[in-house]
């Protein structure tokens, strides 16, 4: 599905946790697949940010979301949006693998399942864990559980799981962290080739792998007038982020002068 010209487009989005505004009036566009990194200090807002593009942070109950947040052209916060069919088109992967304790099998037909998926199982699950560059490693054990797989492996479960339900949008909120520098590797050449079918959306401390893997880059900070509210303070392709900011504070994130 794809009948506008982003993927995902903020207008004044602004988040509350109760009477703090964590996050104040971003606006954003996000292009169809491609990948765009969001960076910046710790707590000035990333994973916030992130969940509002799936309303994964109304399932924490002090957080309110004011402004706009257009999914291929629909405000995904009107009243009469399900949020669960907003999370099928806009799928997640966590910062810790989290694979369901079932067999590698049922931790991509499950998801399907639930979803109403009434195709042929057999030819989906290999389809997505191919998809996650999974399938000849565990092509013979898919009935071993999801947890025995190694971190790396873990976290491409996870992501063919996400992938099986057929999203437009993968959301990443740290996927490498817990992984070591090999299975870094292996999720950031995925990435690469996930984007030809899907729009990614990753948060990442690393300032290498965002130079790496990202074709654009949204800066946060916390704002200078001692709130401690999460802005967005630059937006644009990766390399002139990186080798061209135009905001002093950009520059100085990304060499290391703070953060």
């Amino acid at each position: 599905m794809q009948n506008s010209t982003y993927a995902i487009e903020t207008k004044d989005l602004a988040i509350f946790y109760g009477a703090f505004q964590a996050v104040g009036n971003v606006n954003l566009e996000i292009e169809h697949h491609k990948i765009t990194a969001i960076i910046g200090p710790s707590g000035c807002g990333k994973s916030t940010v992130l969940r509002a593009f799936n309303r994964m942070n109304e399932l924490i109950p002090s957080v309110s979301t004011k402004g706009v947040v257009l999914f291929n052209g629909h405000n995904i916060y009107e009243r009469d949006v399900d949020p669960v069919e907003v999370r099928r088109h806009v799928g997640m992967v966590f910062q810790k693998p989290n694979p369901f304790p079932k067999s590698i099998y049922e931790n991509i037909a499950w998801g399907a399942r639930i979803n109403g998926y009434t195709g042929n199982m057999d030819e989906l699950v290999e389809s997505a864990l191919r998809g996650a560059a999974l399938w000849d490693e565990v092509h013979d054990k898919l009935d071993q559980s999801g947890t025995s797989l190694s971190g790396g492996q873990q976290q491409r479960l996870c992501i063919a799981r996400a992938i099986a339900v057929k999203p437009d949008i993968i959301l990443m909120d740290e996927p490498c962290s817990a992984l070591d520098p090999i299975a870094t590797l292996r999720i950031e050449e995925l990435m690469y080739d996930l984007a030809r079918e899907y729009t990614i959306i990753i948060v990442t401390h690393n300032m290498q792998q965002a130079a790496r893997v990202s074709d654009y880059t949204a800066f946060f900070s916390l704002s200078e007038d001692g709130k401690r509210t999460g802005q967005l303070m630059e937006y644009g392709d990766t390399k002139t982020i990186f080798t061209n900011p135009g905001r002093k504070i950009t520059e100085d994130y990304i060499t290391g002068r703070f953060g």
